[in-house]
């Protein structure tokens, strides 16, 4: 034993008690990993009401639906369905290079991608003030009369874009509870308990056809998982990713739709 460890034990009984703890204190928050590791369920709902097939040379926006009060989707969702549907976050980097006096293209060139991206609010812009939200179609109709105005189908012809996927929903905390404190003395510092939250992400994609005038159909996924925060001396967390497991999920299904290889049916899946 070093002097150092001879410090803090003074028999081999107390050494042996607190290596029992710790080994507790490990086992218990691997028992918590294997059982919480199953506590994420995601369900993804496809609705198709035509055929698709973008090429490579067309693009899509995606566009937080507009909401006269309450929370909008967050953008960090935003950004990472566009990441996780052509690699590049397009809009915020775009926005970025705005805000730097930068010109920048709106649309994206990416080789080797199944689509493009035209970032968000350069499209509202050009638009405007058809897309703000006191004024931006709810439905079919809605949609028909933002096509009929003036100069809007030329506009978005020019911009190359054949797509417009409004995206509504929100990561909301659903529950929680337990106790968890941390303390500091002249030992060291501790943290004591345990505290729990569930967080649901529950998000909708609807695409419409600029092209045609028409709705093609909607994808919905909703994730469910519960986090924990074990104080065992060092706090522990153990974190369902359910926002990201919603984007990628939401991504992956929206890809597929819009080539026109995804299935027509209802999946369920359970994250393991």
């Amino acid at each position: 034993m070093s002097a150092a460890n001879a410090a803090s034990c003074n028999d081999d009984a107390t050494c042996r008690s607190f290596s029992i703890a710790g080994a507790l204190r490990l086992g218990t928050a691997a028992l918590l990993w294997s059982t919480l590791g199953g506590c994420m369920t995601a369900k993804i709902e496809e609705l198709r009401e035509a055929p698709t097939q973008i090429s490579s040379n067309e693009a899509i926006v995606l566009l937080a639906k507009p909401h006269l009060e309450g929370s909008g989707t967050e953008e960090k969702f935003m950004d990472c369905l566009e990441r996780e549907l052509v690699g590049v976050s397009v809009s915020a980097n775009v926005a970025n290079r705005q805000r730097a006096g930068q010109a920048v293209e709106p649309r994206s060139n990416l080789a080797k991608r199944p689509f493009q991206i035209y970032a968000d609010h350069t499209f509202i812009d050009a638009l405007y003030p058809w897309l703000e939200p006191s004024t931006a179609p709810a439905n079919a109709q809605g949609f028909n009369t933002f096509l009929a105005r003036p100069g809007v189908s030329e506009r978005i012809d020019s911009m190359g874009v054949r797509y417009i996927v409004w995206i509504d929903g929100i990561t909301q905390k659903t529950d929680g509870g337990g106790s968890f404190a941390c303390a500091a003395g002249p030992g060291g510092a501790a943290c004591l308990g345990l505290g729990w939250w569930q967080k649901n992400s529950d998000y909708e994609a609807t695409i419409w056809d600029l092209r045609n005038g028409i709705s093609v159909g909607s994808l919905s996924t909703d994730v469910k998982g519960t986090s924990v925060m074990i104080g065992a001396i060092a706090p522990i967390p153990l974190i369902a990713p359910v926002q990201s497991t919603a984007c990628d999920r939401l991504a992956g299904q929206l890809k597929s739709f819009l080539l026109g290889t995804g299935e027509e049916e209802v999946a369920a899946v359970s994250s393991p």
